[in-house]
């Protein structure tokens, strides 16, 4: 009997789902399915260039599973562009990374999925409206090396 899947981590999560040859119509298309985390998979490999072990890293699974995991991805994305089929990207067992969040104005902490929401000098703080935040990690220590309104031009607290 094999182990279930370990919950993979992700950074990412599509707008966009579904994708099919121009033209065709739905009804007379064959579907592959693409999992979330196989779509990462190939975002972090072949769009950001990351080494697999990084990659592995980030996913939280081991070299040879990350591995795996890009195989089969590439493998079906192929099959849909060699074969005129749409890819549906749904489904899989992950966990999305969340960004952590405190305002030095008010206190306040918050978290946003990696990828979505507003970055960098476009957010503020949804409680009080400030700039004066600073991404954390989980225990609450700062995270990274240099807090937002440094990025801006702004003396770091």
């Amino acid at each position: 009997m094999s182990r279930p899947p370990k919950c993979r981590r992700v950074e990412f999560l599509p707008r966009l789902t579904f994708f099919k040859p121009a033209g065709v119509p739905l009804r007379d298309l064959e579907e592959v399915g693409l999992t979330v985390e196989e779509l990462e998979a190939i975002r972090l490999k072949d769009l950001l260039g990351l080494e697999q072990e990084a990659c592995a890293e980030k996913m939280g699974v081991s070299r040879p599973t990350y591995h795996r995991i890009l195989s089969a991805a590439r493998s079906k994305v192929a099959e849909a562009l060699v074969n005129g089929k749409a890819i549906r990207v749904e489904g899989g067992n992950f966990q999305v990374v969340m960004r952590r969040f405190h305002c030095d104005r008010c206190g306040h902490e918050w978290e946003l999925p990696c990828g979505e929401g507003p970055r960098g000098s476009e957010m503020v703080c949804p409680n009080c409206g400030s700039a004066d935040f600073y991404r954390i990690d989980e225990e609450g220590r700062v995270f990274g090396c240099q807090r937002w309104q440094k990025r801006q031009g702004q003396e770091q607290v």
